[in-house]
């Protein structure tokens, strides 16, 4: 019986299209040797600042903040393929005071295989697959 798949969507078709944004360079410095790439909900929830916000945060700082702990979550990955990791961040929105509370939230590390079955990572909110 023939493959019944007509089109099979890659990860640099996503990668093209801004569903999935390719963190690799900024990744490797955070014990992260191989493509990653974060969904476009993770990248809005956890790193998206906008400038004009008064708190003391930027997107480079949050993204390191994502991948570095994203790291340690690879590190006890064993033979998981999905491993969640908690991250606090400051919302990004104005804020009342000089502070925000941070919200602690969950992201999960996907270890899978890219189009040519490379590993990748792909770090993405708890409600995505």
């Amino acid at each position: 019986m023939p493959d019944s798949a007509i089109h099979a969507y890659t990860r640099a078709e996503a990668l093209e299209d801004g569903l999935l944004i390719d963190v690799t360079e900024t990744a490797r410095g955070a014990r992260l040797p191989v493509s990653v790439a974060l969904t476009r909900s993770a990248w809005a929830y956890a790193v998206a600042w906008n400038d004009a916000n008064p708190e003391l945060q930027d997107e480079a700082g949050r993204l390191w903040d994502v991948l570095y702990l994203a790291g340690v979550a690879a590190g006890r990955a064993g033979v998981f393929r999905r491993v969640p990791f908690d991250i606090y961040r400051i919302p990004n929105t104005e804020c009342p005071s000089a502070w925000c509370d941070d919200e602690l939230f969950t992201l999960h590390l996907v270890i899978g295989r890219g189009d040519q079955a490379e590993p990748v990572i792909t770090i993405m909110c708890t409600d995505e697959d």
